[in-house]
């Protein structure tokens, strides 16, 4: 399906369209109608289904807007950049890494350095889209995608939108533990908004300034928690791997989660268990699987907390589209928490026995280090005890020497120009009262890792409208549908009286309709124009079911009965009404229509030509 035709499909039908029309647009801003909204609903309930309530997670919503302490923490404001062009002539901003891929052919122009891509530029003589004139010469710079805000009246508090839900998560572990008590693993999910300031917004849903993210955090003990992978060994993956990436002839490599976890391919099992559980569960919601493939991250462009890091990607309009990512994140993320929040961001990890250790200690002598080095006294007790754990040998000598943040203060010279910085100051071995002594432990603090498996809910709503619009003919006239899976469409079912004009059909459509909805069914009701136009109109919003009801299925001796339809095959089968809910809930939950027409007799007549 062309990407034209994919975004009319979607505003014609009340999937998705651009937001603030009437005010003229707002790019990277999108709306999603009536059909989408449900649609993505459902997405979303099928991922909380497999990631939530089957791995046994607990989900949580945490605010949009952050204090900047948090981003700081996070590596957010220092790394969180994109590659911004501006155009000399018209003053236009572009995303310059995005300018190399469309003109130079290179699938991953993100992970070059910006001055390898400004030769890029000026080699392939790219120009303005906006205006066309030369970029040759034009910097490429770093640009911070974070919304900033303020918090609280004035000026308030520096803060941010949120650029990924994680963040939510790992500030509120120390409170998460609790709910845990404290027992490794566990996993933390949450499904909402996420905001950046994307320079060039493009693709439809496929970069946008305002999305959707479903994440999970799975923490774990890096030296005793192994995933259950024999649940996922079998399953086949299309890998490709950066070896296969880097070669001008390489090729993806169709294997499963346990070959490429035991061959090294897959570098963590905890990444290749959540590999096999998405293969799974894009192959449940709908993704083409023939256009689905798992790329690993080259080194270049890897986070740099990231021991491994793979794409699930897909096939949209001639592109591969990246619509989650699988990172191992290890310690980084609580580290940089407990260094700079005012809460314990580790677990306590209790032994089968407790066992006896010899832990060196200082016990400084305040009463000298206070009018040695005054203000600093605090801050020289301190690095002696970092010493002591760090390197006990240091305190054979007559001094040891430590370092201590500051500009001298009260009891040293620092800076000349008072600038602040660190110097080294010695303290007697004697003053510092070192000793090695005995202690029982009963455990030890551990710092978890972190297993991320990260979706674009935004992206995979247009991947599965992509992968589902199909066209056929039906009684000697092309059709077009979407062949959206019954869990995930928009509607379970339409509701039609076959014609108007017999209040029996039309009293009977109507209780139809609203036993189903009573039943927890998603139902349109449609009485306008011939049934063929009706079939279309649901064909081409993916209603997996019509339900027709007739003269024939009122007038017989036995039991109600209405004619279903299935979308795809466009085959009707006649079920009685007192079994109709049970029947389309089984099939919206996975069951085949194949048994009903086993089991209900098949409907010859073709009623799709019948008018009002």
């Amino acid at each position: 399906m062309a990407g034209a035709d994919l975004v009319e499909l979607a505003k014609r039908r009340g999937f998705f369209f651009g937001a603030n029309g009437a005010y003229g647009g707002t790019a990277g801003f999108y709306t999603f109608g009536p059909q989408g909204a449900a649609l993505k609903r459902n997405l979303e309930d099928a991922w909380r289904d497999r990631f939530t309530l089957q791995e046994g997670n607990r989900e949580i919503e945490a605010p949009t807007v952050m204090p900047e302490a948090v981003f700081e923490a996070s590596g957010h404001l220092e790394g969180f950049d994109d590659m911004l062009v501006e155009c000399g002539e018209c003053g236009e901003s572009h995303r310059a890494d995005h300018l190399v891929e469309d003109a130079a052919d290179i699938e991953d122009a993100e992970a070059l350095p910006g001055e390898a891509v400004e030769e890029l530029i000026r080699d392939h003589g790219i120009a303005c889209p906006s205006c066309g004139s030369p970029l040759a010469g034009r910097d490429v710079e770093d640009f911070n995608l974070m919304f900033a805000t303020s918090i609280g009246p004035g000026d308030g508090h520096p803060g941010y939108l949120r650029p990924e839900t994680a963040q939510g998560i790992f500030v509120e572990f120390p409170r998460l533990k609790e709910y845990a008590r404290g027992n490794l693993p566990f996993g933390i999910t949450q499904i909402g908004p996420a905001y950046r300031n994307e320079i060039s917004p493009r693709g439809g849903l496929l970069r946008l300034r305002e999305f959707t993210q479903a994440e999970l955090e799975q923490f774990i003990d890096p030296e005793a928690d192994e995933p259950p992978l024999d649940r996922v060994a079998d399953v086949a993956v299309r890998l490709y791997p950066a070896t296969e990436q880097a070669d001008d002839e390489g090729e993806y490599l169709d294997t499963t989660v346990g070959e490429a976890v035991e061959a090294g391919i897959i570098g963590s099992p905890w990444v290749g268990y959540y590999l096999g559980i998405a293969q799974e569960w894009y192959e449940r919601v709908g993704v083409d699987m023939d256009r689905f493939r798992f790329r690993q991250h080259l080194a270049g462009e890897r986070a740099h907390y990231a021991a491994d890091c793979w794409d699930a990607e897909s096939e949209v309009d001639g592109d591969w589209i990246e619509i989650a990512g699988f990172a191992y994140r290890g310690d980084y993320d609580l580290s940089k928490h407990d260094e700079y929040g005012d809460d314990a961001f580790t677990v306590f990890k209790r032994y089968d026995e407790p066992r006896t250790v010899e832990r060196a200690t200082v016990d400084p002598d305040m009463s000298v280090l206070g009018p040695e080095f005054g203000g600093d006294a605090a801050a020289v007790a301190e690095a002696l005890e970092t010493l002591a754990e760090r390197d006990p040998d240091a305190f054979e000598a007559d001094a040891v020497t430590v370092e201590i943040d500051g500009d001298g203060g009260d009891g040293g010279d620092g800076d000349e120009d008072g600038s602040g910085g660190t110097r080294e100051v010695e303290v007697d071995a004697d003053v510092a009262n070192f000793s090695v002594e005995e202690v029982t432990e009963n455990g030890e603090h551990v710092t978890p890792h972190v297993v991320e498996p990260s979706f674009g809910v935004g992206r995979t709503v247009q991947t599965l409208l992509a992968h589902a619009y199909e066209t056929d003919e039906v009684d000697g006239e092309e059709r077009t549908y979407l062949a959206l899976a019954p869990e995930i469409a928009p509607r379970d079912a339409a509701v039609f009286p076959l014609v108007t004009n017999d209040d029996r059909l039309t009293d009977l459509a109507d209780r139809v309709a609203a036993d189903l909805r009573a039943a927890g069914l998603a139902v349109a009701y449609d009485d306008s124009g011939s049934i063929g136009r009706r079939y279309r109109r649901q064909d081409e919003v993916g209603t997996p079911f019509c339900v027709t009801v007739d003269r024939d299925g009122i007038e017989g001796e036995g039991p109600e009965t209405v004619t279903v339809r299935e979308r795809d095959s466009a085959a009707q089968v006649r079920v009685p009404v007192a079994e109709l809910a049970d029947e389309l809930a089984a099939l919206r939950s996975g069951g085949a229509f194949a048994d009903l027409l086993d089991r209900y007799e098949v409907v010859e007549t073709d009623v799709e030509t019948t008018e009002n």
